[in-house]
């Protein structure tokens, strides 16, 4: 490889690493459309060509989407992420089918390795998640669930399977603020706390797979499939 084409993929490389950390940190949310290329140019201090290269890296990987005339969009957060929406469909029941498993298995083993940290930051996201109900903000809401669900699977210190989760995160938070708005009996959450905080695999595996069983319920009801 030419000296100077190894040089400009290393660039390229760096331009693709800096704009997925302006992703992952939420400083471009999912949705929101990226700085045009004549100010990321300017903001990278790189040629246009690196910049349309590492865009369309980005795009090949998932987390961008390039729209023709419209601009470029952030579309997932990870390549994990974007490789599974690839995956799953609009269908709310598909997506907390796949929910149920990794949630149930995610509280099963924080309840085995779960810190005295993890628990005190599951009882702070517990409290802004009630504070969001109360508030009755839909949005607001779904993210602090996502937020609270994604840190009892974190616990579970399997960073195979938080990365999983992490990678449906887009299409949980939407699950959450579709099923926010159904009239559904679900299990308090604080029960799952307890039960990680007490070491109760059994329970807090059974009370995870109850929560997501009361909105696949709910949601049958409302739609009339059984």
């Amino acid at each position: 490889m030419p000296l100077s084409t190894a040089r400009r993929t290393g660039l390229v490389d760096q331009v693709i690493e800096q704009l997925r950390q302006a992703i992952t940190a939420g400083e471009w949310p999912v949705g929101r459309r990226i700085p045009n290329e004549a100010v990321l140019v300017e903001s990278l201090g790189v040629g246009r060509n690196t910049v349309r290269e590492a865009v369309r890296a980005l795009a090949h990987a998932g987390l961008l989407d390039v729209r023709q005339g419209d601009g470029t969009y952030v579309r997932a957060t990870s390549e994990v992420s974007g490789a599974l929406r690839r995956l799953y469909g609009a269908e709310l029941r598909d997506v907390l089918q796949v929910r149920r498993a990794l949630e149930v298995e995610g509280a099963r083993l924080a309840a085995t390795n779960a810190t005295a940290e993890d628990v005190a930051g599951l009882r702070s996201l517990l409290a802004r998640r009630d504070e969001c109900l109360v508030a009755d903000g839909t949005d607001e809401f779904a993210r602090a669930d996502a937020d609270f669900h994604l840190a009892v699977v974190r616990a579970s210190g399997n960073p195979t399977l938080t990365e999983l989760y992490r990678g449906l995160i887009e299409a949980i938070t939407a699950s959450v603020a579709t099923t926010h708005e159904k009239p559904l009996e679900i299990v308090d959450h604080e029960v799952l706390v307890r039960h990680i905080a007490a070491g109760d695999a059994v329970g807090a595996a059974r009370t995870a797979g109850e929560l997501i069983d009361g909105i696949l319920t709910g949601i049958g009801s409302a739609d009339g499939t059984p």
